[in-house]
């Protein structure tokens, strides 16, 4: 039997009073006396075992036999025994249900019937997207009106709306996306999740009422990155999905802003926002929101199949670790699954948040890639987190979605009313509901004198006890009656029906928020300057004679040195670790003051953490092409937070990027062979791990292609492309500099490259062009 309705319950009165500013002890005794009936005879009556045995628990520890309170019927309990079991039982409740207040479980809507999934089996709120903008544009999701739609189905019945606008945004859609604010705007939505800075400072602007969540498409993985968020407004960060749950911890411990963590669903394999794989092989790009999820094919790291394919995450048995480590929100992936799923998800997490111990059967027959994983929270990165789906997992799930639809089939009661019915002589009938924020007030027939007997507390309380198929439940029930009337049980069953549909149409009044004023878009134009050439080293082996022509040196820190400082000088520039993960952020901070008084003046930063970081400690500071720049905006907005240049996206085409706006100094990589993904949990280790690895691997295609693997001091790797990218024979207009992003190359090769990019050389072997003559989908 559910416990589901009554711990909703429960969350709902302790949200209430929460806000009116009520203190817990008084919170308490409050949440006593209003249990002290409905809980005890429910659980008694239903037998919920894990409630029984939280009150034994609270009885043995008061040093008092609980079995005497379980062995004698309820007519043989004293006054003073039922009066101890139901404060224990409250205590047992305040206890099993605090994590219920205070962690939210958010869920996958693709369309509105997963919505409706979700919200009948219990979500806090649901995140979804419309037709643009997000990254599931293959999903089904919202247009306006349906958006309308699923706000007010989920206001009625108390769950909040977040609106996916996580994708890249191109100058030319900022108008577009402007309309996107308005028609959020006028839903009346909850928050909106976004990626870009620039839908972020549109958001911020237009409409600063929607509160704004950082996307795990920002790929933010530290306490830097988390408190650049804060700074920047995001209420929220979700985090990415490569973190341990002692990293977590770190994290929440560190921030005041929200947490959000993904606890069930797929894992891709690069950390998100930093794949480039898909839209380099496919021109589909993940940050666009149109992935083809190339990592499911046959990559070959030896002989192991599906290299870069990772089984489903649960951390479902982890709700109660991750709740103490003060996450906010628990979400669940999915918005491209069936409803069965996101309702068999949704239910094992309530289940867990309430206390329990979740099944996963159903979960995992509904959808699994060979079981689940919980490698990252657990830090075990190791080849057991690798899987895909096979035919068994297919069969499986046909098995159950019969049942898990049923649990979904009705309106589940979370949302508990007060309720008092009015009977007294020549007047009519009055019965008043509410929820403690909307009320509701009906009128019915005039009673008649009784001839036996008058309609009783009793009678009324039955009737108005009758909640099920709506989204409510009975709370504090009171009756005004003159004995001597009646008032048919009909009746009163009809003005309860129609009470609580009118208040259900009431919660459901879509609230809209206000939009500040039109979106002046920023000046753009032709940016007139001479290209210098800068020079990308992966390692000291690669320096060559004359490379302090270029007009600066992109190395990364673990290969600076003060000899190189002091050689270089200005021209050096050190590049930050694309991941710095909790537990290594102290380090690397040590690492950067050492080399700052060494006399290094300049680094480059990936992420807005490494941007936060490097400010903080006085760097002149540029930036990387993993923040993902394509816009003016953007780029804009990274000048405003302190960075001197930037390095675009390589997924932005020239055309677009020779007509970005503002004075922002910008720069194209135009020579490489480019980062395609980035892992902490590398495809190319073995069964020993890491064991025997020289720093470099390789993986293949189904075709037999090869790819390269980097690693970066055992912390993540990286995967590059097979071929190089050039355009050392190509013109560039607009841009302040090209990068030579050098990887596996000789010292002598990077030479050559250099010069035949000076004199317009074509490239002598196989290549490729990226993403820059192409159209970005």
């Amino acid at each position: 039997m559910s416990i589901t309705p009554l711990l909703l319950h429960f969350t709902e009165i302790s949200r209430r009073w929460n806000r009116t500013g009520i203190t817990q002890p008084e919170r308490f005794l409050r949440l006593t006396v209003h249990f002290l009936t409905a809980t005890v005879d429910f659980c008694l009556r239903l037998q919920c075992s894990r409630f029984l045995s939280l009150v034994k628990r609270f009885l043995a520890a008061s040093g008092t036999e609980s079995e005497n309170y379980f062995k004698t019927s309820e007519a043989e309990q004293t006054d003073v025994n039922r009066s101890i079991l139901q404060i224990c039982l409250c205590s047992a409740i305040l206890s099993a249900g605090d994590m219920c207040m205070s962690v939210e479980i958010l869920a996958p809507a693709g369309g509105m019937q997963q919505l409706t999934a979700a919200v009948r089996s219990g979500a806090d709120a649901v995140y979804l997207g419309t037709k643009a903008f997000n990254a599931r544009r293959n999903a089904s999701n919202f247009n306006g009106e349906a958006l309308r739609e699923a706000v007010a189905y989920c206001r009625g019945r108390g769950v909040k709306v977040y609106v996916t606008v996580n994708t890249l945004v191109k100058d030319s859609e900022h108008e577009a996306l402007y309309g996107e604010i308005q028609t959020l705007a006028d839903c009346g939505i909850d928050a909106v999740l976004v990626q870009d800075l620039a839908a972020a400072e549109m958001f911020r602007v237009c409409c600063p009422s929607i509160p704004l969540h950082a996307s795990t498409q920002m790929a933010i993985h530290s306490l830097e990155g988390v408190l650049a968020a804060e700074d920047l407004g995001f209420k929220r960060v979700v985090l990415a999905r490569e973190l341990s749950i002692e990293e977590i911890a770190k994290i929440c411990r560190g921030c005041s802003i929200e947490t959000e963590v993904f606890v069930h669903g797929a894992l891709c394999m690069s950390v998100s926002g930093e794949c480039f794989l898909s839209s380099i092989l496919g021109g589909r790009s993940g940050n666009r929101g149109l992935c083809a999820q190339p990592c499911r094919l046959d990559f070959r790291a030896g002989d192991r199949q599906y290299a870069l394919s990772l089984k489903d995450m649960s951390h479902i048995s982890h709700i109660a670790r991750l709740a103490d480590a003060g996450v906010s929100s628990l979400k669940i992936e999915g918005r491209m699954k069936r409803p069965e799923y996101v309702a068999a998800a949704v239910a094992a997490c309530r289940e867990a948040v309430s206390g329990g111990k979740a099944d996963l059967t159903n979960l995992r027959a509904v959808f699994s890639r060979g079981g689940f994983t919980d490698g990252y929270l657990t830090g075990r990165r190791d080849l057991t987190m690798f899987g895909r789906r096979t035919e068994e997992d297919v069969k499986a799930s046909a098995a159950v979605l019969g049942d898990i639809s049923s649990g979904y089939r009705n309106e589940l009661s979370r949302i508990p009313v007060d309720m008092k019915l009015t009977i007294r002589e020549n007047a009519n009938s009055c019965l008043e509901v509410t929820d403690g924020s909307s009320g509701i007030k009906i009128y019915g027939d005039v009673p008649e004198r009784a001839n036996v007997r008058g309609t009783s507390r009793e009678d009324v309380f039955k009737s108005l006890s009758k909640t099920g198929g709506t989204p409510f439940l009975p709370g504090r029930l009171a009756a005004d009656l003159d004995p001597t009337l009646i008032l048919a049980q009909s009746k009163i069953n009809s003005m309860r029906k129609e009470a609580l549909e009118k208040l259900l149409e009431k919660r459901s009044e879509i609230i809209p928020k206000t939009v500040t004023g039109p979106y002046i878009p920023p000046v753009v134009g032709k940016h007139e300057v001479d290209t210098k050439l800068r020079v990308r080293l992966q390692s000291g082996k690669q320096l060559y004679e004359g490379i302090d022509a270029a007009d600066k040196i992109y190395m990364p820190l673990r290969e600076i040195n003060g000899a190189l400082i002091s050689e270089f000088g200005d021209k050096l520039i050190c590049e930050l670790p694309r991941l710095t993960f909790p537990l290594k952020e102290q380090a690397l901070e040590t690492a950067l003051v050492n080399l700052r008084d060494s006399g290094l003046k300049r680094v480059c930063a990936e992420n807005i953490g490494a941007l936060r970081l490097a400010r903080r400690l006085g760097f002149i500071t540029h930036g990387g092409f993993g923040l993902n720049i394509i816009n003016s905006l953007s780029l804009m907005k990274y000048k405003s937070l302190g960075l001197e240049d930037a390095i675009l996206s390589f997924e932005i085409n020239l055309a677009d990027a020779a007509d970005l706006g503002g004075d922002s100094q910008r720069g194209i990589i135009s020579y490489g062979y480019l980062p395609l993904m980035i892992f902490r949990n590398c495809p190319a280790k073995g069964k020993n791990g890491c064991f025997n690895c020289g720093g470099t691997a390789e993986i293949s295609d189904r075709r037999g292609a090869r790819f390269k693997i980097v690693c970066a001091d055992r912390e993540y790797s990286v995967m590059h492309n097979r071929v190089p990218l050039y355009l050392g024979d190509k013109t560039i207009n607009g841009m302040d500099f090209r990068v030579l992003y050098y990887t596996f190359e000789s010292a002598g090769d990077c030479r050559k490259i250099y010069n035949d990019h000076l004199s317009g050389k074509p490239y002598e072997g196989e290549y490729t062009r990226g993403l820059y003559y192409r159209k970005l989908l």
